[in-house]
C-alpha cells in the first residue's frame, strides 16, 4: 500500500479499479489515487472460481463456471457502484482466452452487468506485471527475469527499468499442470519431469540474454505463499527475499503432505492447497535456469498493475506513450524477424505510413492508440511470405492472429492482423470471415489504417527505399503526396494508382504525385 499524499493535478484524489479473471480465480481492486502512481487501496477481493478446470479439460467454459464467474461479476460490479467507481479495466487471461465459448461468456458479461471484458494475451499481463513490480523494486539498467505463475500459464519477460527486452506465455500454469496429469495426488516426480519439459525453451532465451541476469522477480498469489511458508524475510515494504534453499525445504514438505493436511496443517485454502506444490517445483526450476540462489517476491502482481495502467490511460504523457510505442514497434519488429521479413523494406513501409497518418489526422480523426496498430500492422504486413509469396497478405493475417504483442488486447490483434491482411488485393468486405468478427466502427478503422498502409507499400513497391519523405496534403479536391528522395520509378506510380483506390473510395479525394514540386503523371 502506498501512502496518500497531496494531489498533486487538480483532478486527483480519483478512484479507479481493476477485475482480474484468471484461471483459479477472480480477483478485484479498487483503490484512490493521489498521483498517476501513488494510491491506496479501498478493498480487495478474491473469488474462488476456477474456470481452468473444465476449459483445460473439455476446451469449454461449463455451465457451472460460467455461472460462477457471472455471480462474481455482478458482485464486482455492485462494489464499483458502492464506491462510486467509473473507472475501471476488466480483462480475462488464459482460460477465457483459450475457451472455445468465451464469446458468450464476454456477450453475457456485456448484456446482463454491462462490463466491458478485454481477453489480453500472456504479453499483455506480462506488461501490466512489470508496470507494478518497477514501482516496488527499481530494476536498473540491467535485465531482471520477472515471473508471473497463474493458474493456467506462466509469463516470463526479460525486463530493466526502461524496457521490456523480450516475453513469453508458457501453457504452464498451475491448474492446467493437475488437469494434465489428472489429479492433484501425484507422485513429486511426475510433476518435476513435465515442469522440466515445459521450460527447456527458457534455457535457450536465457542464455541469448546479452548479459546476465540481475536477479528474479515473482509476483502472484502462488509466489506469495510460498514466501509466506518458507519465512521468507522482508527486503522492504511489499518485498521478500525468497531463498532456493528454503523453497527447497517447504517443496519437500509440500511433497509429504495430502491436499487435506496442507489445508489443516498450513492453513492454507483448498483451492491453494492442491496447486502449490506444481508452484513451488516452477519457482525453483526458474531459479536453478536462471542461476539465482534467490528469488524477490514481489506482493504487487497483475491486478495492480491493472490500477496503475488504467490511470496511465486517463492521464496519457508523452514519455508513457512513447514507451508503449517503442515496447510494440521492437516486439512487431522482433516478430517480423522470425519470419524473415524484408526488414529494410518493412521499416520504410512504417514510417511512410505513420508520417502519412499524422499529416492526415484532420482527415481520418483516428486516435493516438490507432496509429500504433498501423504501426505494427506495417511492420509485419509481409510475414505471410514466410509462408507462400502467393496470397501472402491473408497468410500474414493468420500469422498475426496467432501472435501476441505487448500492450495489444485480442481486439488489437485482429485489428493488426485485418490491417496488414488489406494492404493488397481485394478490399475489405463483409463476406471475410475475419473482418466480419470486428464492430461496425472497427470495421471502419481498419479501412482508413489499410488504405493508408496501402499507399506507404506502393511508395516502396520495389523495395529499394527510393522514397525519403511524403508531404500530404489536401489540394484541389485531391489527396496530393509530395515526395521527396532519388528518381520516382513508374513502378512506384502504377503502383500507387492501383493501390489509392482504397482511400478514394473512403474519402473521396483521387490521389495525385509531385516530385520536386512537379506533377508525375502516369
Amino acid at each position: 500500500m502506498t501512502a496518500l499524499s497531496a494531489p498533486l493535478h487538480p483532478w486527483f484524489p480519483l478512484r479507479a479499479a481493476g477485475i482480474d479473471i484468471g484461471s483459479n480465480a477472480m480477483r478485484f481492486i479498487a483503490a484512490e489515487f493521489s498521483s498517476p502512481t501513488r494510491f491506496q487501496v479501498l478493498e480487495s477481493k478474491r473469488v474462488p472460481v476456477r474456470l481452468g478446470a473444465s476449459v483445460f479439460r473439455d476446451g469449454r467454459l461449463d455451465p457451472k463456471a460460467l455461472a460462477a464467474s457471472l455471480r462474481a461479476l455482478a458482485f464486482f460490479r455492485r462494489r464499483l457502484q458502492a464506491l462510486q467507481i467509473t473507472h475501471y479495466r476488466a480483462i480475462a487471461t488464459s482460460a477465457v482466452r483459450e475457451s472455445k465459448n468465451r464469446r458468450d461468456f464476454l456477450r453475457l458479461a456485456e448484456e446482463r452487468l454491462k462490463l466491458a471484458v478485454d481477453v489480453v494475451s500472456g504479453s499483455e499481463e506480462a506488461r501490466l506485471v512489470v508496470r507494478a513490480v518497477r514501482q516496488l523494486q527499481p530494476l536498473g539498467s540491467k535485465p531482471w527475469l520477472v515471473m508471473n505463475l497463474g493458474g493456467g500459464s506462466l509469463e516470463l519477460c526479460l525486463a530493466d527499468q526502461d524496457r521490456i527486452h523480450w516475453s513469453e506465455s508458457h501453457t504452464l500454469g498451475t491448474v492446467r499442470l493437475l488437469a494434465e496429469l489428472g489429479a492433484p495426488h501425484q507422485p513429486p516426480q511426475n510433476l518435476q519431469r513435465l515442469v522440466k519439459d515445459y521450460l527447456k525453451p527458457l534455457r535457450t532465451a536465457l542464455t541469448k540474454a546479452s548479459r546476465p541476469l540481475a536477479g528474479i522477480v515473482a509476483t502472484g498469489g502462488n509466489s506469495e505463499v510460498l514466501a509466506r511458508l518458507a519465512g521468507a524475510p522482508q527486503l522492504r515494504p511489499g518485498m521478500r527475499v525468497l531463498r532456493l534453499n528454503a523453497l527447497g525445504a517447504i517443496t519437500r514438505r509440500l511433497a509429504r503432505l495430502t491436499v487435506e493436511q496442507r489445508i489443516r496443517t498450513l492453513g492454507l485454502r483448498p483451492d491453494r492447497a492442491d496447486v502449490i506444490l506444481p508452484a513451488a517445483l516452477v519457482h525453483d526450476r526458474i531459479g536453478r535456469l536462471g542461476g539465482k540462489r534467490q528469488i524477490l517476491v514481489s506482493d504487487w502482481g497483475t491486478k495492480e498493475g491493472l490500477l496503475l495502467d488504467v490511470v496511465a490511460r486517463l492521464f496519457p504523457d508523452e514519455r508513457h506513450d512513447q514507451e508503449r510505442e517503442q515496447e510494440l514497434f521492437r516486439a512487431a519488429l522482433a516478430l517480423g524477424r522470425h519470419y524473415r521479413i524484408d526488414e529494410a523494406h518493412c521499416r520504410q513501409v512504417t514510417r511512410l505510413a505513420m508520417s502519412i497518418f499524422e499529416q492526415l489526422r484532420s482527415l481520418h480523426q483516428l486516435r493516438r492508440d490507432d496509429g500504433r496498430l498501423l504501426m505494427a500492422a506495417s511492420l509485419l504486413h509481409d510475414v505471410g511470405g514466410f509462408v507462400s509469396l502467393k496470397k501472402h497478405h491473408k497468410h500474414s493475417l493468420y500469422l498475426v492472429l496467432q501472435s501476441e504483442l505487448p500492450g495489444c488486447t485480442e481486439s488489437d490483434m485482429l485489428m493488426i492482423a485485418n490491417v496488414a491482411r488489406y494492404h493488397r488485393k481485394s478490399h475489405p468486405q463483409l463476406r471475410h470471415e475475419h473482418f466480419a468478427r470486428l464492430s461496425s466502427d472497427d470495421q471502419r478503422r481498419v479501412a482508413v489504417l489499410a488504405s493508408l498502409l496501402r499507399l506507404a507499400d506502393a511508395l516502396d513497391r520495389d523495395h529499394t527505399q527510393n522514397v525519403r519523405a511524403a508531404a500530404a496534403r489536401i489540394e484541389k479536391n485531391a489527396l496530393v503526396l509530395s515526395l521527396e528522395g532519388r528518381r520516382i520509378r513508374p513502378l512506384e506510380v502504377w503502383s500507387l494508382k492501383r493501390k489509392a483506390r482504397l482511400f478514394t473510395d473512403l474519402f473521396g479525394y483521387p490521389v495525385r504525385l509531385e516530385y520536386l514540386g512537379r506533377p508525375i503523371h502516369g
